[in-house]
């Protein structure tokens, strides 16, 4: 019986490099299905962020870190959480993770090191995931507490990762 030809190894740099990709992909995804009338809607008792602000937080969070760990990288101006629009927001997302796309990419080139944040980028990496992610958990709980919930479809399409991989162009 013939053996499988092993498969060469991932290059985790480039596969932390596309899920970070992957992970504004998602971003992009939720801003381009939520219904409009939710982005400014006041949460339930006045109390919290609307869902424009989440956003706008998400993308100055990525400022605040181009700022500190940057290193020549042009920033991208912060958002104004109450008067950013969803297109605005779409553009400065876009633009935080080209950005800090950047600095990922020279801190793995490098020494694995990034300025101002410990033990290493890939702790950066997982941080800045797993943030993003619990504002988009945020952002569908008050879209349905706003009576404005994602579709059904959209909201497993989240979870759809190499769906939403593929449409950041990796193969």
């Amino acid at each position: 019986m013939a053996q499988a030809k092993p498969r060469p190894p991932i290059p985790l740099d480039k596969a932390l490099l596309q899920a970070f990709a992957t992970n504004e992909r998602i971003n992009q995804y939720v801003l381009e299905n939520l219904d409009e009338r939710a982005w400014r809607a006041e949460p339930p008792g006045g109390k919290g962020r609307t869902i424009a602000a989440i956003f706008a937080h998400i993308h100055n969070v990525r400022h605040m870190w181009l700022v500190v760990s940057g290193r020549g990288i042009k920033v991208p101006p912060k958002l104004d959480r109450t008067r950013a629009t969803r297109a605005q927001a779409r553009r400065a997302l876009s633009r935080s993770h080209q950005a800090l796309q950047k600095v990922l990419a020279a801190s793995l080139a490098g020494d694995g090191r990034m300025k101002d944040f410990r033990p290493d980028v890939v702790s950066f990496f997982g941080y800045a995931v797993t943030h993003e992610a619990h504002h988009r958990g945020q952002i569908c709980t008050l879209a349905r507490q706003l009576g404005h919930p994602l579709p059904q479809d959209i909201g497993f399409g989240m979870w759809d990762w190499v769906k939403r991989w593929r449409e950041c162009g990796f193969t």
